[in-house]
């Protein structure tokens, strides 16, 4: 039976809709990332068979499409989720700015927005994007055909990908050298990271990034565990089922994508409808309240068991979700994780320029690595945050639960 909570939160979601559309089926629809193609290890390939290598991806599991209604003033409605958006880009501000900004937001002649949280703004992303170096060649992780987007102004010293959006959720650590971090989603090339609230260098806010205003189901985004007491534990907010513990071992994504195979061979855990999560599906069960500087765990509800790696950090985890990302000839080589433990990269700061292993982005962020070679290969990381590249991560999978 559906919870009390699930319910309530279902029922507030019809706020949003319109005549004859129906309310979300759960309070936390877990939209699908909308990534139609599929990729094996470095490029497009026609969609695998079951038994072959890398069946089982994405494109494969699409889960509900993103149904978006255009209000014509200045909202737009996502009818799975039951959130209503602002429509416009806006202009860049600060944490502080943007956290006020709402109570005197009216778009639409409405008076209850909010900044929205870091689950709530996820949920517009789009993996049909990419970023190839320039805005030029570049398509955002965000459906335009509703939505105003711009990306860095390159014309003026910025990164095309300069365009972050906060949200409402901050991290309950520090990154970098002790920053006041909050999460943000980057539309223009498809992560979550923990943005610094004051600029490198500078004291207090600082830092400006865009806002997306929400409203409307405010169960969006808060998970109901319930553990089965049979090895699984179901979200009775999202209406799926994940495995209680993890994979135990590392691989690359190929391998990852095959392990979930094997597992449905075997009925695991009395179930052969497994599959490897997708992006969306994966960041659903990241708890924010958690990290593991202030709660010495990693950033999920502990119900779930996750494998300590040697040296005291914790996995990132596999999705089933391509990442397009970088030169065209390079496409489909990598794939999106979540870092439920810190997001680590090597930096390295004067005088000395010693590279420093520290937590870059926030336990929940979203990157991605290759998905497949040698770690070996990075012994600092990749990109302006050194951001270590591990390929062998971990698994959890999903399936979906029809009985709750």
């Amino acid at each position: 039976m559906r919870s009390t909570i699930g319910l309530l939160g279902v029922l507030a979601a019809t706020s949003v809709l319109g005549v004859g559309e129906k309310a979300p089926a759960w309070p936390y629809v877990v939209v699908g990332t909308g990534q139609s193609d599929c990729y094996n290890d470095s490029t497009w390939i026609d969609p695998p068979r079951a038994g072959e290598a890398f069946y089982g991806q994405d494109a494969q599991h699409p889960g509900p499409r993103p149904s978006y209604r255009d209000n014509r003033d200045g909202t737009v409605s996502h009818i799975n989720t039951g959130l209503m958006w602002v429509q416009a880009r806006g202009v860049k501000m600060t944490w502080s700015q943007a956290a006020a900004g709402a109570a005197t937001c009216h778009v639409g002649g409405y008076t209850d927005w909010r900044m929205p949280s870091i689950k709530e703004l996820y949920s517009l992303i789009n993996f049909n994007g990419s970023f190839v170096g320039s805005a030029d060649y570049s398509t955002p992780y965000l459906d335009t055909k509703y939505f105003e987007f711009e990306y860095g102004d390159e014309a003026n010293g910025e990164r095309g990908i300069d365009c972050q959006d906060w949200s409402a959720t901050l991290y309950v650590s520090k990154t970098m050298m002790g920053n006041p971090t909050v999460f943000g989603v980057n539309f223009a090339d498809g992560r979550i990271k923990g943005y610094g609230r004051s600029r490198p260098g500078q004291s207090g806010d600082t830092m400006r990034l865009y806002v997306r205003y929400v409203r409307g189901n405010p169960a969006y985004g808060k998970n109901d565990f319930a553990d089965n007491g049979d090895g699984t534990i179901t979200d009775r907010a999202t209406g799926l089922m994940w495995a209680k513990a993890d994979s135990g071992k590392g691989m690359n994504w190929e391998q990852a994508l095959a392990w979930v195979q094997a597992r449905n061979a075997e009925g695991y855990l009395g179930h052969r409808d497994w599959r490897l999560p997708n992006a969306k599906e994966l960041q659903s069960i990241v708890d924010y309240t958690r990290s593991p500087a202030t709660t010495k765990s990693p950033a999920i509800d502990p119900l779930f068991q996750v494998t300590q790696l040697k040296g005291g950090e914790w996995p990132f985890f596999w999705s089933s979700t391509t990442h397009l990302d970088g030169p065209p000839d390079r496409q489909g080589g990598a794939a999106v994780y979540v870092a439920f433990g810190r997001a680590t990269g090597w930096m390295q700061f004067p005088p000395n320029f010693t590279a420093e292993l520290l937590d870059v982005h926030g336990a929940g962020a979203q990157r991605s690595d290759p998905k497949s070679g040698d770690p070996a290969w990075y012994p600092y990381g990749r990109g302006p945050q050194g951001d270590v590249i591990r390929i062998n991560n971990y698994v959890r999978p999903v399936r979906s639960e029809r009985s709750v």
